[in-house]
């Protein structure tokens, strides 16, 4: 996190939360364009100077709002998990809360993508800045891995989960430009995405198919390092 450091007393904890509360509201109604420090500022009934001692900028209570969407996210997919063994049935639950958390910003998402996409981005979901809620979504999927009674032979532990999570993303990229009736499009592509791996699951138990997979994960690594 890039927020500036504040003193920790009860009325400066206090303001700070105020702070979040107003800018992440404004992120649900007003999207990522209209929202604006000196507006954050103004609704939270503190000058600008104070909501910037807080938060050094926009983009810093972006993250706040990945961290609200991302623990949102866990606290709804963590009691489901304990339902089913199923190792598919348990990564279509972690996806599944994952896009259902996101849906209240739908309408906005083009903005928020529009201000993420630039590698340099401070928003940007494979950023420094983003790496606790990013944290998040990576240990949802290794309790889902984890926990399951037909779970892939543990060399592939350390990898798989990062690799969700990339999926995670590129599900939610999709997401963004869906326009059917509740996302219905997206919804289509991850059941059948999951019906895929349990196909192909069984094959990846083989010995012999076991180097592709790590190869595999050792890109996708390479790629998210």
């Amino acid at each position: 996190m890039s927020s500036s450091p504040v003193s920790a007393t009860p009325k400066s904890e206090r303001t700070r939360a105020v702070i979040r509360e107003v800018a992440l509201r404004s992120f649900r109604e007003r999207g990522y364009d209209h929202t604006t420090i000196r507006l954050i500022a103004e609704e939270a009934g503190v000058s600008v100077g104070t909501t910037n001692y807080h938060f050094a900028s926009k983009n810093d209570l972006v993250q706040e709002l990945y961290l609200d969407v991302q623990q949102a996210h866990r606290d709804a997919a963590l009691p489901v998990l304990e339902t089913t063994t199923d190792l598919v049935e348990r990564l279509g639950i972690v996806y599944r809360t994952g896009l259902a958390q996101l849906e209240p910003y739908h309408r906005f998402a083009p903005e928020f993508l529009s201000a993420a996409v630039s590698p340099r981005s401070s928003i940007n979901p494979l950023s420094g800045e983003s790496s606790e809620s990013r944290d998040i979504v990576v240990g949802l999927f290794q309790e889902a891995v984890s926990g399951a009674a037909d779970r892939l032979p543990s060399e592939f532990d350390h990898g798989l989960p990062s690799a969700l999570l990339l999926g995670h993303l590129l599900l939610a990229l999709f997401w963004v430009y869906d326009t059917s009736p509740d996302r219905e499009r997206t919804r289509l592509l991850l059941d059948r995405g999951l019906r895929l791996l349990k196909l192909s699951l069984p094959l990846v138990r083989l010995r012999v198919l076991r180097k592709p997979l790590r190869e595999l994960l050792d890109l996708i690594a390479e790629v998210q390092a």
